[in-house]
Formats: structure tokens, sequence, C-alpha cells
């Protein structure tokens, strides 16, 4: 950045955690217990780590970026355990004790359960711990802190005598260096060398491992630059030079230079003193390739505008205005065909930062008739709709503060559709919106709150009785004189019902292709989708107000009815025939009004379809399976990492007011929108896996049909080297990006046989351009430790073919007119000269004597 970068990702480490207490801990896998007692649990000053150590076991860490949640209590369902604590601790022991969730996605879920000395030493570590988790900063730290951050976790993970193994180490680097070369460069350093050595704690410093990293990975890709930009002439790179390299490398020409000044002296002179390390350079201000790789790898040339991971948007436009990060079948863990239901799957998906679940609900069978939350008529398992609703309550607001949407599919009948209104009003109190507010009645032609007047509020989506019917029912039921008559109830264990008669002879069991079809697909093609009951309860119709679900009318008359709180869903397949007939409409629509897209009810395997498409027309609610972590998935976590991860992104200009038109199918400019033209070089990888292993990288571009660009940009397959891999590819150029706003980048790392080592999501308008280290995320884009690539990526204004040179003037003329003028002294040393108007000296002065006779 032009500007000096103050990335204040840290959050404070409150005292009590970094002073560190003993807890006993335990663990419990299927069948397999474990307790650990007396082990001394801290946190280290940056919270990257929660680190524990017993006298008679090794240490170990838990990286606070895979915490999810931190919850009290926890009971051992083992109860030879559960005497064991009971014995020590006393019969309250579960007062005393915190349970610690972690993982790589959002369905396989660890444990890792502390008893505290008190229960108030519970409730500081239960705080504490909460305060520092979800930093969505401190997933986007620069590389130097990475390798600082993985030197820690090396010295929590030591031996039994407190001492680093030096085998430990040596992992760090077994994907592309033998052990011998680590040995040996240990022994350079002074360390200890042989493979069952130990080291000292405080011998094994971060400036000793950043030796040895350089020693076995040597920056020979950075080398290459540094030689280019001192022509090979020089040890040290001057002020001038690096000027230079800064504004012509590093800069977004593009950017506005007001705003964002162009790199001069004083602003260089302060990168050199900060990153180089050695006083006479810094005094003659140059920088040693030591100093040029710390700057490489520092804050100042992050990938991305660091201010976009906060909450940079105008948070007071109408929700309408808003993607919404939203999920599908949400309590599913897994297929959508005989899965599994859990509560666990709303604590874990409103953690990720999701601001609309799917609350599936049926009526419960037992002697208590307590709803429940299942797929119904698809062999799903079912959980307690009291359950989720608590589950939702504590997790609503823990990564965002911006509202929260529950979408009901309500199959109940009354009576127990009452026990749903009873729970949502007992259960989140005043989290519920059961009122509009006064600003924002409902009334055609009003437009919808924005996410800043609901912050920490909860609004149901669910059918709604007609004002006049609701206003009767409703004062009967609050005089207690309100009557169920007998109703049929709907059964979610059924059969799904036949297809229609027209559609019999696609399920023929004796058919040839019915025959080539397994139980479940012949199942999900029988499946016909029935909306929730009409049949509403007033207390839960009257908890309904600013997404109110109604039958689509038609694009013409809901612009006619103006009824911006009325909202539709959508399977993906309906709103693909909208987008294919009625795109323009369909993006005017949703200037106005919310609607939901969901997964058509043929992917059993709970795959997503891709959401770009749909945010392409200004769709809020695109929701996914959260349980699967594809492609369509990773998209949709990356793009909504930006905004401080709060679930809300603001649709851009054109998107949202009603005097623009806008063509998601467009393959020229849009109105007011520059084009852009991206260019990636692959150059390098890092740590990209933990074998020794051949890898390649893709990038795609995802955005506008026009703009997606997909399987086509690979580099070559480097052999057996998962640690630094040098591919050096031609930059790969993305001619044309006709909307920027809202496009994407998309890196994915591959091991020769196609498995993903690592990819991440860079929406266009908040990258950087230069030479910048890119640091990989998982499929479910957690961050990896250590995996990284370095790239050179190069943004420009889209120039048509024939118009280079004009654009090239005007967005830098004193580098056009030092190349005019080069190109002047080469013509004078041919002999030739140039007129003031670009002609040619002697043709001027023949022209002139033929105009004069």
């Amino acid at each position: 950045m032009t500007k000096r970068v103050e990335f204040n990702w840290r959050i404070p480490v409150p005292e009590p955690l970094l002073v560190g207490a003993t807890f006993d801990k335990w663990t419990e896998e299927k069948d397999q217990t474990d307790i650990e007692p007396a082990s001394f649990f801290q946190v280290d000053e940056y919270g990257f780590f929660i680190h524990w150590k017993s006298e008679s076991r090794d240490g170990d860490a838990l990286e606070l970026s895979q915490v999810s949640d931190i919850r009290a209590g926890g009971v051992p369902k083992d109860p030879r355990l559960t005497n064991q604590l009971v014995s020590k601790h006393g019969q309250d022991f579960e007062d005393k004790s915190l349970t610690i969730c972690s993982g790589l996605d959002l369905v396989n879920i660890n444990y890792l359960h502390v008893v505290c000395p008190s229960s108030e030493v519970a409730k500081d570590w239960l705080h504490g711990l909460r305060s520092i988790t979800h930093n969505v900063k401190a997933y986007n730290i620069s590389p130097s802190l990475i390798l600082k951050k993985h030197w820690m976790r090396l010295c929590f993970q030591v031996d039994i005598s407190g001492k680093v193994p030096v085998k430990v180490i040596a992992r760090t680097f077994a994907s592309g260096k033998t052990e011998k070369l680590v040995y040996q460069c240990l022994e350079e350093l002074g360390l200890p060398s042989e493979k069952n050595d130990v080291i000292e704690k405080d011998a094994f410093t971060f400036e000793k491992f950043y030796k040895l990293y350089h020693k076995i990975c040597p920056r020979n890709d950075i080398e290459e630059l540094f030689q280019s930009i001192t022509r090979g002439k020089s040890e040290f790179i001057s002020l001038m030079a690096f000027i230079d390299f800064l504004n012509e490398k590093q800069r977004d020409p593009r950017l506005n230079e007001i705003l964002y000044p162009l790199y001069n002296e004083k602003r260089a002179a302060e990168i050199i003193e900060a990153y180089e390390t050695d006083k006479e350079n810094q005094l003659h201000r140059r920088l040693s390739k030591d100093g040029f790789i710390r700057y490489l790898m520092s804050d100042d040339n992050a990938p991305v505008w660091l201010d976009r991971l906060d909450i940079y948007m105008d948070m007071d436009q109408p929700l309408s205005h808003y993607y919404i990060n939203s999920s599908h079948n949400t309590y599913l863990s897994g297929r959508q065909f005989g899965g599994k239901s859990s509560v666990e799957m709303y604590r874990q998906t409103l953690l990720a930062g999701c601001r609309c679940v799917e609350l599936d609900c049926w009526d419960g069978k037992g002697s208590d008739e307590e709803p429940i939350i299942t797929h119904g008529k698809a062999m799903c398992t079912e959980i307690l709709f009291k359950d989720a609703i608590i589950a939702i309550r504590d997790c609503a607001f823990v990564t965002s503060d911006y509202p929260v949407i529950l979408s009901f599919e309500n199959h109940c009948c009354k009576a127990q559709q009452h026990k749903l209104a009873k729970y949502c009003d007992e259960i989140f109190g005043d989290l519920l919106l059961k009122e509009p507010l006064p600003d924002f009645p409902l009334e055609p032609g009003q437009p919808l709150p924005p996410p800043s007047a609901l912050k920490r509020k909860i609004l149901i989506k669910n059918k709604r009785l007609k004002p006049e019917v609701e206003k009767i029912e409703l004062e009967l039921f609050r005089q207690g004189q309100f009557v169920i008559e007998d109703e049929e109830k709907e059964d979610a264990d059924a059969p799904a019902a036949p297809p229609p008669e027209e559609k019999k002879d696609v399920c023929d069991p004796n058919s040839t292709e019915s025959r080539s079809l397994s139980f479940e697909e012949r199942f999900l093609q029988m499946y016909e989708y029935k909306g929730g009951t009409n049949r509403v309860h007033p207390w839960l119709s009257s908890m309904v107000n600013y997404a109110e679900p109604v039958k689509f009318p038609g694009f013409t008359t809901a612009e006619e009815k103006n009824v911006h709180h009325n909202m539709s869903s959508f399977s993906e397949a309906a709103g693909l025939n909208l987008l294919k007939t009625s795109a323009i409409e369909f993006v005017n629509y949703n200037k106005r009004q919310m609607s939901r897209i969901y997964p058509k009810g043929t992917r059993a395997d709970s795959s997503n379809y891709m959401p770009q498409v749909f945010w392409n027309a200004g769709c809020q609610m695109v929701s996914l399976n959260y349980q699967t972590p594809d492609l369509p998935f990773q998209l949709n976590q990356g793009k909504f990492e930006y905004n401080g991860n709060c679930g809300y992104l603001l649709k851009p200009d054109f998107m949202r007011r009603p005097d623009k038109a806008f063509d998601p199918f467009a393959e020229s400019p849009v109105d007011g929108v520059i084009a852009a033209q991206c260019q990636v070089q692959v150059i390098a990888g890092q740590f990209l896996s933990s074998n020794k292993v051949g890898t390649y990288v893709e990038v795609d571009m995802y955005g506008l049909p026009t703009d997606t660009i997909r399987k086509e940009f690979r580099t070559r397959l480097i052999p057996a080297n998962g640690l630094n891999p040098i591919y050096n590819e031609e930059p790969f150029l993305f001619r044309k990006v006709v909307l920027p706003d809202l496009a994407v980048l998309r890196f994915g790392v591959y091991d020769e046989n196609g498995k993903l080592l690592g990819q991440r999501i860079l929406p266009l308008d908040g990258l950087q351009a230069g030479y910048r280290h890119i640091s990989l995320r998982t499929e479910a884009n957690f961050p990896m430790s250590l995996p990284m690539l370095f790239c050179n990526v190069e943004l420009k204004i889209y120039v048509p073919d024939g118009l280079g040179g004009l654009m090239d003037a005007l967005s830098d003329p004193n580098a056009f007119l030092k190349q005019k003028q080069k190109q002047d002294d080469q013509m004078k040393a041919m002999g030739i000269e140039q007129t003031a108007d670009g002609g040619v000296k002697g043709q001027a002065e023949e022209k002139k004597r033929r105009d004069e006779i």
C-alpha cells in the first residue's frame, strides 16, 4: 500500500489466559477415553494457540483459528470417567468444566474438555477464549508472522522434559528436502543436529528458525526479482530503484493519485527502515536481499486491501440491497436422503458467518408431541425444534451482530405451531423481532429496514395469515378463546407422493433408464417438493414481519403491488429459468424485494450449485449446503470473508438503483463501470504439502458469464517437491473483465493425482497489484498454517485493441513521454528528426515547398 499500513489484527489476550492455569484435560472419541490430569494451559501473547503440558506427557497446542466454539459444561458418556472426575472434583464438576470445539470443516468437530479449579476460573476462561476466537483479521496475517506462528507451534510441541525434538523440526521440511540436509543446516547454526537430539527452548529462537528456513528453502524466486531490479550490478536496491519498483510494479495504475499517492522518497525510506536489519544499509537508504524479502513478506505487501477485512461497507441501505450469507437444510450433516440431522450444524453454520438458516418443522410423534426438524419424507434422522432454537440463540451473534433470518418450512399442525411460537418467544426473548420498526411500517412502497437497524435481532420467515384474519384470531388467542379445530397432521416419515401422471413413465421400474438408477436416485425422481402449510397459528403469524414468503406472482404483478417485505424462494432450476427469460426484470425485482435460491431436490449428495450466476442477478439469499466444502461453498465463504465476515455484502450501485438497468449476461462494459484487465503470474509455492509429491496450480476467474474463465490456466507439474516448487510460468491473462465488482480470482493447488491441497478466493475489487504472497485455505476456507503462493498480479484498465498507446499516455504521462523521448533519440541517431506534430522533418519541408509552388 502507498500509505503506511496499520493492520490492527490483534485482540488483547485477557490476563488469566496469559498467566495460565492447571486443568484436568479429558477427551472421548467413540469407545476411547483419555484423561491427562494436572495439565498447565496457557494462551500465547498473540492469541495464536491454546497450549498445554503435563509432567508425564509431551506438550501440545491447538490453533485458535480452528476453534469454533467454547461452551460451559461437558459430561463424559463413559460412567467410569464420570466417576473418576466426580471423585476428584465433586458432584458439581460440570459447573467447573469447559468444552473447546475445533475442526477444519463444519461437520467433523473435535471436542477437548477441561475441568477447572473453580467455576470462577471456568467463567474467566470461557469469556476470555470467546473474546479472541473468530478473529478474521488474524486469518490474514503476513507470511513473516505465519513463519513466527509455526515456530511457536514447534516450541509448544516439546517432549516430556520440555525441550524441542529435532525430529519435530525436521517434519516441517520433509516434503521437499532430506532429513540429512535439515540436520546439516541445524549443525551450521550451532544447534543439536542428530535425529534423536533435543534443543533447549531458549536456544531455538525465532531468528535461528528464520535462518534455518532460508538455508533449507532459499528464495531463488525472489533472488531473480532482486537481480532484475538491480540489473545484476549491485548487492543492494538503491532508494530510487526501489521507488521505481514500488510505483511501476506494486501499485495499481487505476488508483486515484490524490487518494492513493505515488510512492515517494519518504515512504520508500520508511519501508527500508522498517525491514532492513543492517544499520549501515538503513543509513545509506538501501535495501539488501534480506530486507527485500522481509518487505515482500510483510503487512505492507498484503495481497488484499486490509481495510476490506473490517466492516467498510455502508450498512444503512435496505436489506434487499445486500447479499446475505445463507444456508440450505442447515440441520443436515451429510446427504439429503437418509442423512443425519444435527443441532451442532446450526451452531457451526452460524459461527462460520451464516445469517440465514433453514428449519424444516414437522409434528413430533411422542407423547409430549414436541415439534421436530428433519428433511421430511426423505428418511433422515430428526432433532428437536427446541434444541435447535437454543443452539441458534447461543451462536447467533458470536461472529456478527447483524440480523439472523430463520427460514421456516412449516409442516406442523396448529397445536405444535403454538409450541414453535412459544419456544421462539421464551428462548429468544428480546432477540426476536416481534413487531415492525416504527420507521419501517409494513406498507406498500415502504423500503425494508437496513442491517444497522436490526443489529442483534432474529427475524422469522414463515407464511403469514391475511391481516384481517390474523387480527381476529390473535385477539381470540390472547383472550384464551382460540379453538383449534381437528386437522390432519402431515407425517414426516411417510413416503414421498408419486409424481404426476405424465412423469410416471420416467420412474417405471421396468424401463431401461430406471434399471440403471440406484434406489436413491429413483426415489428422488419421485420426490415432489411440497411447501409449508397455509394453516398458520396466529401467534406464529404475528412474529413474521420483514421476511414474509409469498408464492411468486410474476415480476409485473410484484412491481405493481410494490410490497417490499414480500419475498419468494426459487429452486436453482426455477431461478435459472427466470434468468434465461427475464434477467433484467429479475435484477430489478431484487432491488426492491428479497429472493432466496435453494439447491434442486436431486442433489442427494448435498452438492452445491454455482452461486455466482444468482449473485449476478442480485439474489440476496443464495443458500448452500454448508456440510459440503466444494467449489461453490469456497466461492461463498471467500466472498463473505470481506466486510468483517459479518454475513452482509452491499451489492454494486447499479444493482440497487431503480434508475439503472443491468443485464447479468452483458458482454460490454456496464454504464459507469470501467472494465479491467488482470494478469497473474504464478512464480512459486511454499509448504504446499506435507508429502514429497508433484504439484500444480490452477487460476480461475468467476463473475459475469463473459468474465468467467475456468480450467484454462494451469501451471506445469513440478515433480516430487511439495515444499518449495518453482513454477515461473508465463502470465495468465484475463484480458477483459467487464464487471470487476462481481469478479473473484480462485487459486487452486493440486497434487499430481488431482487432489486439492489448498485454495484461496480473492475478490477482484479488493486485490492488490504486484509481487504478493497469497496464503492458502482448506477446502472449508479455514486458514492453513504454512502453505502459500508467490505471484505477480498486474491490474489495468481494459483497453480495446489499437488504443493501448493512448491509454498509456493518459494513465502514466511521464512514462509515456520518457518512452517517446527515447524513440526520438533513436530516430536522431539514425539521422531522422521529427517535427512537433510527429512528422519527419525532411518530409515536412518537402510538403511546405510543394504547397508554396
